[in-house]
């Protein structure tokens, strides 16, 4: 009888520490959020074999903590904001850092993939953010509802102003809304890490911390939106040439003359023996590739001027690059200029 009981505490104890050692739903969430953090201010490139590491790790980490959230239930939709406690806000954040960690994958074969995967995380992420009524926002259309609005959009003989100055509106408050989340989360940092905040103050910057996500990820679907449309824009005339080439080619049609009446019929052979067969260009490259052609008096360029030419056009090629970038750089200027600052900004004439 103690034998078994000797053999039962050995088990619970082993199954103990192993729970133990287990990573718990913090540590998998912080992990995951500074890995993302370093890779976003990192110099080296993307697709640098340590950035790539530290982003599967971070995949791998805030995977398995969204995991624990399912299996744990500490998120319901079912529960208002405020019955959240403060120190779990930061968990709907999860689906937020998986589309962004995956955005971070460099694989141009599977691109395709991860911005599909990385958008449905993001509509995840801002579908729990709308149900909790986190932030006035409105959510971002599903590919059903794309593909009809696109349809109609496509049938419109004129652009839809109205909606394109809205759209331009909503960016600019998304802007400056940005900008004061960050400037108070600043403010609110120290004192939230270091463990001297009170609840409310905690729950401030999480909440603060979810608003900024939100903004991000509405900036980030816009982004995939576009790459999405030109990825299968690519893909597209590969298609259709595989397509083509698949079909057998066909002979080309002979030329033939349709007569009015006999006496045309007899001088141009009613399209059978006098037919011509060959067109005058086809003609002239023959007898032009055999050299039966005369110079008609035209000096031949030589090396030096094909030379000068190919210089020439290279040099205004150059030119006329540089200036488009000159050109497209003080426009970006102008706009975003026009972005921060009102209409009539600086206008001092008339003030009195």
């Amino acid at each position: 009888m103690s034998e078994f009981f000797r053999v039962s505490f050995s088990y619970k104890m082993a199954a103990s520490e192993e729970e133990l050692q287990l990573p718990r739903l913090p540590e998998l969430f912080e992990n995951s959020k500074k890995l993302l953090e370093e890779v976003e201010v990192a110099t080296e490139p993307t697709g640098s074999r340590t950035i790539q590491d530290k982003v599967s790790k971070g995949l791998d980490l805030i995977d398995k903590a969204a995991g624990m959230l399912s299996q744990l239930d500490l998120l319901s939709r079912n529960e208002d904001l405020e019955e959240i406690a403060s120190t779990d806000l930061k968990y709907l954040m999860v689906p937020a850092l998986q589309g962004a960690l995956t955005m971070k994958q460099v694989n141009p074969s599977k691109r395709l993939d991860h911005l599909q995967r990385a958008r449905e995380h993001f509509i995840n992420f801002l579908t729990q953010c709308h149900c909790y009524h986190v932030a006035e926002f409105q959510l971002p259309q599903t590919k059903n509802n794309s593909a009809e609005n696109n349809t109609a959009s496509s049938s419109m003989a004129y652009p839809n102003l109205v909606a394109m100055a809205s759209q331009r509106q909503a960016k600019i408050e998304r802007y400056k809304q940005k900008k004061e989340v960050e400037h108070r989360l600043s403010a609110l940092k120290s004192a939230v890490e270091s463990g001297q905040a009170d609840d409310e103050r905690v729950r401030e910057y999480y909440l603060l911390h979810l608003r900024r996500w939100i903004g991000i990820s509405l900036e980030e679907i816009e982004s995939i939106d576009q790459e999405i449309k030109i990825l299968k824009e690519k893909d597209s005339p590969r298609e259709e040439s595989t397509s083509h080439s698949s079909l057998p080619e066909k002979p080309p049609m002979k030329p033939f003359i349709l007569t009015r009446n006999k006496a045309q019929a007899k001088v141009f052979g009613a399209g059978y023996p006098s037919l011509a067969t060959m067109t005058v260009s086809d003609w002239y490259e023959q007898h032009q590739k055999y050299g039966a052609l005369p110079d008609r008096g035209i000096a031949k360029p030589t090396s030096a001027d094909f030379r000068r030419a190919a210089q020439k056009q290279e040099d205004q090629e150059q030119k006329d690059e540089e200036n488009e970038e000159k050109t497209l750089h003080r426009m970006r200027e102008w706009d975003d200029w026009k972005d921060t600052h009102p209409r009539g900004y600086g206008n001092r004439q008339n003030m009195g």
